[in-house]
């Protein structure tokens, strides 16, 4: 853990992962209404995809939907289009941070996409150095939830190979038997890399706001 000591009012600079449902775009935009210079890593790769999302009758799709589940045709090409536009959106978003001058005040998050865990052991070192890394963990007793919300409505997953369907086994039976397997695997990159972990009950919590959200960064730091 990075030990900093810093106030409340000082610079800070954050970036939120986690999991597909976490909170991290729920926190980012509280955090904007509160002055935060906030990088929807996910907008922006939208905004790089631009006329990859263009369904046959001019209609933008949503990225899970371009993206289909890992057994499509065509799903590995579309997987590594996404995963190489957020690659150049985080080196962007790092540069600009490493090249500008840290003012006192200073408040930027980057709300990654979950699958930041695939960008290599340079970027998240680099996001590590210049940002506090803040994990939103899920617990584990939701992953047939988060299972039920990823078939329902599909977001863009990087399965990087981990999904493989037996013979005999049913494209649903995969999935279940395979997504456990997704998120530990990058459960492990999110632990390995954050300077902060914050509780999913207590970031749910009524009396839990954005001053509690900061507070909870700096105490954990400190």
């Amino acid at each position: 853990m990075i030990h900093m000591g810093r106030a409340l009012s000082s610079i800070m600079r954050l970036s939120l992962i986690g999991m597909a449902g976490a909170g991290k775009s729920f926190w980012s935009g509280r955090l904007g209404l509160k002055g935060f210079n906030v990088f929807c890593c996910d907008e922006l790769i939208a905004e790089k995809l631009g006329s990859e999302l263009k369904g046959p009758q001019g209609t933008i799709m949503e990225m899970g939907e371009w993206m289909g589940f890992p057994y499509k045709d065509g799903y590995e090409e579309k997987e590594n289009k996404y995963w190489e536009c957020e690659i150049e959106v985080l080196t962007q978003i790092l540069n600009l941070l490493e090249k500008a001058d840290e003012e006192e005040g200073e408040k930027t998050v980057i709300d990654t996409a979950g699958s930041v865990v695939y960008a290599g052991g340079g970027l998240l070192d680099k996001l590590a150095r210049l940002t506090t890394v803040v994990y939103l963990p899920i617990p584990e007793k939701m992953e047939k939830e988060m299972l039920k919300a990823y078939i329902s409505h599909p977001g863009p997953v990087l399965w990087r190979g981990l999904f493989h369907q037996r013979p005999g086994e049913s494209k649903e039976e995969a999935l279940a038997r395979c997504y456990p397997k997704l998120i530990s695997s990058r459960r492990r990159v999110y632990e390995r890399y954050a300077h902060v972990t914050i509780d999913y009950e207590r970031c749910r919590h009524p009396d839990f706001g954005v001053k509690e959200f900061l507070k909870a960064v700096l105490e954990e730091e400190a």
